[in-house]
Formats: C-alpha cells, structure tokens, sequence
C-alpha cells in the first residue's frame, strides 16, 4: 500500500510491516524516512540490521541470502537495501518479485531509492514491493509550499516566524531542504524558543542557495521569471562561465523551437520527444512552455543567442549577462 509521507509516524506506532519501500527526490526527507523505520524496527525487536548495496554488477543472490540466514543472535533482522541508481535490472527485478512471494515474519525489508518516473512506478516489480508492503514516497515542496515547511519545522524547535521571515528563508534556499533544515537548526542555536522577527531570520540566514544549470534550463521553462532572474544572478555570483550558460539556454530554445514546428505539422508531441531525447520531467517543463511561448519569441531569442555569442568573443559590444536575462524574458513571455 502507499502511505503519505505524513502518516508514517503514526503508522510506525503500530506493529510493523514486513516491507517499506521509500524514494523521492527529496534526500533529506528520504534519510529522516529510513532513519525513523530503523529506530523504529530496533524498539520492536528488530536487533539485527543487514546493509545491502545494489549498484552495478551487484550479485542480487545476496538479498536471498540475507533473507534465508537466521539472524546471528537467533532474534529478528532488518535488510536494509539501497538501489541508488533506481533501477535493479531485470535480475534484481525478478529477485525482488520473488522475494515478496516468500517473505520472512522475523525480516523487514527496507528499499530506498532516488526518485522514480511512472514508468518506473508502474513496474512489475516496483508494484510488487508496494502491494507486499508500505510504500512512502518523498518529494521537494514546491516553493508556495516551502514556507509552510519551514513553519512546521520550526514548531518542532518551540519557534515561531512570520510570513515575511518564511518567504524570506524559502527563497534563499531554493528548494534546498538539506540547506533549509541547516539553517532552521542554526536558528535554535541563535534564538531561544518563541516567535523570531524577519530580521532574525535575515541575519542569521547566510546564502546558501546553490545554483547549477540544470536549475537554469528548468527556472527557463518555468514561465517564472522572478526565479529565472535569481537563479541566473546566483549562477553569475557564483562565477559559471558564460559560454555554458549560453549553451544551455539555447539547447532548450532550439528544443521548443524543434517542438513548435512539429506541432505546427501535426505531428504527436511523444514523437518528438522521442526523436529530440526529451525525456521525464523535461518533457513536461517543455511540453507546457511550448505552449506558452509563441513562434516569433524563439525565432527573436535565437537572434539574441547569437548576438550574445558574439559578444563572448570580442566580435559585438555589449553586457553578455544582461543579454542572457533579455534572453530569458523574451522565453518567460506569457
């Protein structure tokens, strides 16, 4: 079955189960996940834990010994699985499906994984796991959301903000719940319990936001422009150089440029994701920006690209970092 990630805490009130399955994309959500199964495993008898690594070439008959051993101690065991690439394979698909038809009552099985697309999800073997067991999955809030993550943090600290001071932290960690949750520990250090001021916050919170192209190419197709401006002003702080972030930009113009036109011909947006190797969230974040921006927009962003590579190499005057915000807002048009 699946679980909200919210509910786990109750549901690890009662008796186990003997499998949980838990991914997202968010790693700090995901560590505090597995750590609580384990904590709570360990209080109900679970003294032994087995650490499994599945990575490539990984010898899946290891899970099946793992779970035929009776536990050193002749007490209960906890397997505790990782798959970082997310995906075990045919073999270990087929040792996991197995696995679930023969499950041990003195083994818990715990899987973690990155995050998943629905394709995975949909997998036979990923379906067995969440029908034999408890399956949470764990995403980033997006960032209306993150405030009210970072008030609820708070709160386990006896703390307090306002929504200036959220809206504050929640911009300057970008999603980052990793630097979030360091900062909001950092507050308890600072502050004693009670409410604390935007100031507070402001002084105490450093920048901590870090900004790479992939955050780039995404806040472009956004249709969010207060974040594509600060992510490409994080990225000049930061000191990336000019001629990869134009080279990522115009991967993804030419890309909606590529799209437009198909479409244009009739043709089915699958395909032409699949003929441009589009694939997982990007096709979305295309599929929804292409149809926003208009033919002309792109054809006027690949003429600035060009200016701006002309800029790069001594050959037009002109800022290259105000020509790269120029080019995003004329994609950001709506």
């Amino acid at each position: 079955m699946h679980i909200r990630g919210e509910q786990l805490a109750s549901h690890l009130d009662r008796a186990l189960g003997p499998l949980y399955v838990v991914y997202g994309d968010a790693p700090l959500l995901v560590l505090e996940a597995t750590d609580a199964i384990r904590a709570a495993a360990r209080k109900q008898g679970y003294d032994e834990r087995e650490a499994l690594t599945a990575l490539s070439g990984f010898d899946w008959g290891e899970l099946t010994a793992a779970a035929s051993n009776l536990s050193l101690f002749g007490g209960k065991k906890l397997i505790d699985l990782r798959i970082p690439g997310g995906k075990p394979g045919k073999e270990g698909g087929s040792a996991l499906a197995a696995y679930c038809q023969r499950m041990n009552a003195d083994n818990i099985l715990l899987v973690t994984l990155p995050q998943l697309d629905w394709k995975e999800e949909k997998a036979v073997w990923f379906s067995a796991l969440a029908q034999a067991g408890v399956a949470i999955k764990f995403n980033t809030p997006p960032l209306a959301e993150l405030p009210g993550w970072i008030a609820a943090r708070l709160a386990r600290q006896q703390q307090q903000a306002d929504d200036e001071g959220l809206r504050f932290m929640a911009e300057r960690v970008e999603g980052n719940l990793l630097a979030a949750h360091q900062e909001i520990q950092k507050l308890a250090l600072l502050y004693p319990a009670g409410r604390l001021t935007a100031a507070n916050i402001r002084d105490a919170v450093l920048n901590v936001a870090r900004y790479n192209i992939d955050d780039l190419r995404e806040a472009l197709l956004s249709g969010d422009l207060q974040r594509f401006a600060r992510t490409l002003e994080g990225l000049q702080r930061e000191g990336e150089a000019p001629p990869l972030v134009l080279w990522a930009m115009t991967e993804e113009i030419r890309a909606l440029a590529q799209i437009k036109a198909g479409l244009a011909r009739h043709m089915p947006f699958d395909g032409l994701c699949k003929e441009l190797r589009i694939w997982g969230a990007r096709a979305q974040q295309i599929r929804r920006a292409a149809g926003a921006v208009n033919a002309r927009a792109i054809k006027s962003a690949l003429e600035l690209a060009a200016t701006i590579d002309r800029r790069m190499k001594g050959l037009d005057t002109g800022d290259v970092w105000e020509g790269f915000l120029r080019l995003g807002m004329m994609i950001q048009q709506r």
